[in-house]
């Protein structure tokens, strides 16, 4: 993608005339459409020697797009500039800086590759923490404050940021090094399928576009094939989320990834039609109003038991999902430093979060599945 369309007024006509050139000349070097079927924040193009990743929406309301050229070996760019990264693939080292990156790489049968993390404690995985115990994993400090010293003396092949606003100073401070960095935005898409379908972004860079392709139609099967039958129970139960922090009750927004689950696992989630994909903030009086007789209590924060809610707030004895002990959480899922496994794994795998909620909400289904994620709080 071009970064500037014109240098001068008067040079317009010739210049548009030449980007229609070389426009041209790419489109006849595309070889295969991308296959993006849910993901709303990339794409990607291949063309001859090389591939191209557009990043969408690498942040909320983001207004620039990222265009990313992977090269194969030996392969010459003409139009470097044109590009915001280039990186050489297949890469062989990589440093990646949330959690939710780790089980795509894991799924891919590359988390060898990963030699850098900021915060290892975060991490869940038995087999990536079995690295970091032998030393393969370097502690790279904070996410917001990357000790660069370090990571250069590592020398990352690629390093895997994401931005909440696109100020992210240390990724700006990397770039300047050297070493190739791109945005992941998978933690903007609103939809299960979208999020989990990031594994293809990740594929890019292997060379293992078959092997994610692969591994995603399984988890859109068994996510659709788990929403069908859902359907098929005669009771919607009414669903109640979020808890107080402060005075403040945070619960999920109706057109979020939370209340999309919800939705999908054939549950009625009292605040659906509540406009937004993030979180909604409620005085206490109106989530009492609308959920004292929710059926279903899903997610209460970070609470790991009915009787730290009660020592919080007195108030949530009163919901009739507390009295009947139908509160469930992910809280009590964590790995052996206290990363929630929830956080990591969940945005990949939507079609185990999907099993779980049907589980709950409708224990006549799927007899045979056990609670992975969610647990009842006791």
């Amino acid at each position: 993608m071009t970064k500037k369309l014109f240098f001068l007024f008067i040079l317009t006509s010739l210049f548009s005339c030449n980007e229609k050139v070389k426009e041209e000349k790419l489109s006849e070097k595309t070889s295969q459409n991308s296959t993006i079927e849910f993901a709303k924040g990339f794409d990607i193009s291949y063309y001859e020697g090389y591939k191209v990743i557009t990043l969408k929406n690498a942040w909320p309301e983001a207004k620039k797009e990222f265009t990313y050229a992977l090269t194969e070996k030996g392969f010459k760019l003409e139009n470097p500039e044109n590009y915001d990264a280039i990186i050489n693939i297949p890469i062989d080292k990589i440093v990646v800086t949330s959690t939710t990156h780790i089980p795509s790489l894991e799924m891919l049968g590359v988390g060898k590759s990963l030699i850098g993390f900021p915060n290892l404690d975060y991490i869940s995985s038995t087999e990536t923490r079995k690295r970091i115990k032998k030393g393969k994993i370097t502690e790279l400090g904070k996410n917001e404050d990357i000790n660069t010293e370090v990571l250069i003396e590592i020398s990352p092949d690629l390093v895997v940021g994401f931005a909440v606003d696109g100020n992210n100073k240390t990724l700006n401070t990397i770039k300047k090094t050297g070493i190739p960095v791109v945005y992941n935005g998978d933690w903007t898409e609103t939809t299960p399928l979208g999020k989990a379908e990031w594994i293809k972004f990740f594929a890019a860079f292997y060379n293992k576009e078959k092997e994610a392709n692969k591994l995603f139609t399984k988890i859109k099967n068994e996510y659709q094939k788990a929403k069908e039958i859902a359907l098929t129970s005669k009771t919607t139960p009414t669903v109640l989320s979020g808890a107080m922090y402060k005075d403040v009750w945070y619960l999920p927004q109706g057109k979020s990834w939370a209340a999309q689950f919800i939705a999908d696992a054939n549950g009625d989630y009292l605040w659906k039609d509540s406009e937004g994909t993030g979180s909604n903030s409620l005085n206490l009086e109106a989530v009492l109003d609308k959920g004292e007789q929710a059926q279903i209590w899903i997610g209460p924060s970070y609470f790991t038991s009915l009787q730290q809610m009660k020592e919080a707030h007195l108030v949530y004895e009163q919901f009739d999902a507390f009295k009947n002990n139908k509160v469930y959480s992910f809280t009590n899922k964590v790995g052996e430093t206290g990363g929630l496994l929830y956080f990591e794994l969940a945005p990949n795998r939507p079609d185990i979060v999907l099993k779980d909620l049907i589980k709950i909400l409708h224990p006549e289904l799927l007899l045979e599945h056990e609670l992975f994620f969610f647990n009842k709080l006791e």
